[in-house]
Order: C-alpha cells, then structure tokens, then sequence
C-alpha cells in the first residue's frame, strides 16, 4: 500500500536507520529515499518520530522516499499517530506502545572500561602470541581491563568454530591468563559457512533425515530447495538460517564447546547485514524476494539467537528497539568525513531508534582497507577527535593500540579522554541503570533534551543524559567550538559560565569540550 504524509510548517522527523545518522532530521526540503525491505544495514526501525509529537510506524520494513514536502511510503500497516507535541514525548509514546524494553540487565563491564578489540592491529591475522602482548600492554600503558573481542581470523575457517591451532595452540591458557589479567573475552562469529569442506559435508550429513524434511536440514535453501550459496565480504558462502531449530541447535553446540573447553565469556555476532544488494545470487524470484529469503526474519533470527549469550554485540538490527542488547555501529572510515562526522549523529540516532547502549564503532574507525594502501599514515589529529567524541557514550572501544599508532603527546591527550570518563562514571553508570529500565536515549540530541528552542538541525554535539552538554571537534585543524547552547546556565570546562545562545570557546587538540547545566 502507499501512504503520504504532509510535513507541518516546522517539522522535522528522525528515523530510519542509524548509518543514515547523518542526513537526519528530514525536513520538508530533503531529497533521500531508501528501501528497507532488501536491505537492513546497522539499526534499522521502521519508525519516524517528529519534533511536533507525531510518529510514524510500521511492523515491517518499508519503502520511503522524502521530496516535496512529504513522506511517500510503500508498506503495509503503516499508521501515523499522536504521540504529543515534542521529540521526547513522541519517542516515549511510540515506544511504549509498539517496542517497549524488556528491562533485561547488561552486564556492567561493558560500561565500566574501555573494550578492546583485535580487529584492527591484526586484521585477519591474530594469534595467541600476539593476543596476549595485546592485552599485556593494554594494563602496562594504565588502561583498565575490561571486555577483550578477539576478532576474526581465530578459527580454522568460516563455518569451523575452532581455534586454528597453528595460530592458538594452546588456548585454555591464553583465555586463562586472559581472565587473570582480568578481562571477559569474546570471539567474533558469523552463520556463513564455507561450502567446500569436510566440515560443510559433515554438518549437513548428520541433519539429512531418512524421511526427506526440509525444516530439518540445515542452512538457508533458494527457492529450488538447493543451497542459497551467498555473497558476503569475505567470498560466497553457505549461511545458517537461525529460523530454524536444526540450525540453532548445532551451532549452539558449536558455541557451548568453546566455553565449555576454553571459559570463552561470550560473543560478537556479525554478519547480520542481510539484503539484497549483491549479496545473494538466488535470491529474487521474479524480481521479488523468496519465501526463504525474507531478509529482516534472518536478521531477526540471528540477533535473536546471540542475545541468549550474556556477553554478545551486534552491529546489524532490524526492528531491535527496546530489546536491551550491546549495539555497535557500522565501520566507519579512518577519515574525517564518513568517519569523525558520523560518530555523533550515528550516536544520537541509535538512542531515538530504541537502543540507548550504543558503542561508536572502534576509535579511529574500524575499515580495514588501509592495510592494503603502502602509503597509508595515522592521522594523530583524528584518532584523538575520535576518541574524544567516543569517551562519553556508553560505552568506548579500542582496536588501534593507541600507544602504538600515536605519538607520546597523542597517547597523553586519548589517557587523559579516558580519565574524563572515569571522573563522570557515576553519571554515566546512573544513567545505564536508568535505561534498562526506562528505554529513554543516553546520548540525547539537543531538541530531545530541549524542544522548540530551534536546534532541531544540531547534530554534531549532544547530551549525556539531563546534566552535561558534550560538543566534540569533528573539523580538521579546528581549535575553537561554535555552537548554540539551550537556553539557562552553563559552566565550561574552565570554569566560565554562559547563558544560553550562541558561544564560542577554545579547543585545543587537548579539549574535549563539555558543558555542565548549571
């Protein structure tokens, strides 16, 4: 069916998903349209909320286009609705009535130390040497333990979930010295499973039943009930299809060994993206996606089966507002734009699409393409930007080891971003507990927090909670921050007291600016 809806004189609306952070709000002279029926591409809601108190929701993924003043939508059940008359009370009322949290409790190591990540020092090429004088030298530079990811590359192959021993030949001591040292360790997995070993021959031998069932056997089928050999980063590949009990069942077993056999904490789920945009070759029946291929139930699936496991993360949701999970977003480039810009309005969107646990993806970016450019240098100026833009949201990773990539000064400037957050952990740990409850956005835009005083289009600063208005450089070579605080008192950093409007303050590269509401 297709609806349209009028913008009011005004009126802005958020939503969508997250990765499109950027280019929200919509106003009635923006040109964007997206189809989130074949694609779900990071946290995706089929959901738009107004700075007028009005939303837009749908069960199902939607097709939209935004020109000329309205919204053209393509979908089925999509309804507008009266939620109030701020950003705030529309959020609340759309949540409560169609995603309300489960109040389900993370675990707090998430929030209380920086994690860090494996990803970008070795790429595709950890081993157990290299992982443990990772994690050595993140206690010796004064960085706490926390949650440690070992990312991909650790197993044999994709679809083989176990240790490479020429890589880890012994790892029960490694996640051993791992725990004494005092880090959680998760272990990076995806559904693909590569179709050219004994491994793929075995696991689909022991789920082939004498009385032919398809619901029984594993892996997602095309629509001749053959293998949907797929697309996907790294090659073409089998893929679980967590829709099923087979499916869940064995790799259930696969997970349980790992903890079981080594005291592995937990897990990242990854390759939840499910669309259709190169990613499958037998997908579409008559330009149509198949029964089996229904992309949002897949990634619904697999998000659903990892958030049984206490320590997980994912990066790729469809409708996962309310449902408390640890969310990352999307790789974003080693690069001032596509990479410093989008952390804040990436941020500040994953809180008003339902998830208030955002983790900004690994400082300083988490595209890996710079291991094959020869002439590729950190940029020092972004990775500190970064790491301060990242520090005060709920939570901060680390893949690049600081004290490797940066210079002495560098490393000072991302210690001292790191005690900042220790020094306002209380606030922020009061405002996690608050969330698990309440659904309400840690990092809240500034027409969230105070509506109708014209910052509707303010995305590159936000607030922590109710108390602290944070407003990070993001601009190459800038030392000073303009921005347009709410109106009231606000005490800097430095001790200097504003009162509302227009300001502009130093900022150095040492400066995180911030701004304590009087």
């Amino acid at each position: 069916m297709r609806y349209v809806f009028e913008f009011l004189e005004g009126e802005c609306f958020w939503g969508g998903s997250v990765i499109d952070g950027k280019k929200n709000p919509f106003t009635a002279h923006s040109d964007f349209s997206h189809d989130y029926r074949l694609e779900c591409h990071n946290q995706v809601m089929p959901l738009f909320l107004s700075n007028k108190g009005r939303y837009i929701w749908s069960e199902t993924p939607f097709k939209f286009e935004i020109k000329d003043g309205h919204i053209e939508i393509e979908g089925e059940d999509v309804t507008i609705s009266e939620g109030g008359s701020t950003l705030k009370e529309a959020y609340l009322s759309a949540m409560n009535a169609h995603f309300p949290t489960d109040r389900r409790r993370l675990p707090l190591d998430y929030f209380k130390a920086p994690q860090f990540n494996t990803w970008m020092e070795f790429i595709y090429h950890p081993t157990q040497e290299k992982v443990l004088s990772y994690a050595e030298a993140i206690l010796e530079n004064g960085f706490q333990p926390g949650i440690f990811i070992i990312d991909e590359g650790w197993q044999r192959q994709y679809g083989t979930w176990e240790f490479d021993p020429l890589k880890f030949p012994d790892p029960k001591t490694m996640v051993e010295k791992l725990h004494a040292m005092g880090f959680k360790v998760l272990l990076w997995v995806t559904p693909w499973v590569r179709a050219d070993g004994l491994e793929f021959v075995m696991s689909t031998a022991q789920y082939i039943p004498v009385v032919h069932k398809d619901s029984k056997r594993l892996f997602l089928r095309a629509a001749n009930n053959d293998y949907a050999m797929m697309h996907w980063w790294n090659g073409i590949s089998a893929m679980l299809d967590m829709r099923k009990d087979c499916d869940r069942e064995y790799l259930t077993v696969q997970l349980e060994k790992l903890m079981k056999d080594f005291g592995i904490d937990g897990f990242k789920f990854d390759g939840g993206k499910v669309g259709y945009g190169g990613y499958h070759t037998s997908a579409l029946v008559n330009g149509e996606p198949h029964e089996n291929h229904i992309p949002w139930e897949l990634n619904i699936a697999w998000n659903e089966f990892g958030r049984k496991y206490e320590y997980h993360e994912y990066k790729d949701t469809f409708k996962g507002g309310g449902k408390n999970n640890i969310a990352r977003l999307a790789d974003c480039r080693h690069a001032w734009v596509g990479g410093a810009d989008i952390l804040i309005p990436d941020t500040i969107m994953q809180g008003l699409m339902g998830h208030p646990f955002v983790c900004p993806d690994m400082v300083a970016g988490g595209a890996w393409v710079f291991s094959i450019d020869p002439n590729f240098k950190v940029d020092e100026e972004m990775f500190v930007r970064m790491a301060q833009a990242s520090v005060l949201c709920p939570m901060v990773q680390f893949s690049w080891a600081p004290w490797r990539a940066l210079s002495e000064k560098s490393l000072k400037i991302i210690k001292d971003a790191v005690a900042l957050r220790h020094k306002l952990l209380p606030y922020i740990m009061e405002l996690v507990e608050k969330s698990f409850d309440s659904c309400e956005p840690i990092v809240r835009s500034l027409e969230y927090a105070f509506p109708h005083q014209g910052l509707e289009t303010c995305m590159d600063c936000f607030m922590l909670g109710e108390k602290y208005l944070v407003a990070p450089v993001v601009i190459q070579g800038a030392v000073t921050r303009t921005l347009t605080l709410p109106a009231g008192n606000w005490k800097y950093l430095d001790g200097t007291v504003y009162s509302g409007g227009e300001v502009t303050v130093d900022a150095p590269i040492e400066v995180l600016p911030y701004f304590e509401k009087c």
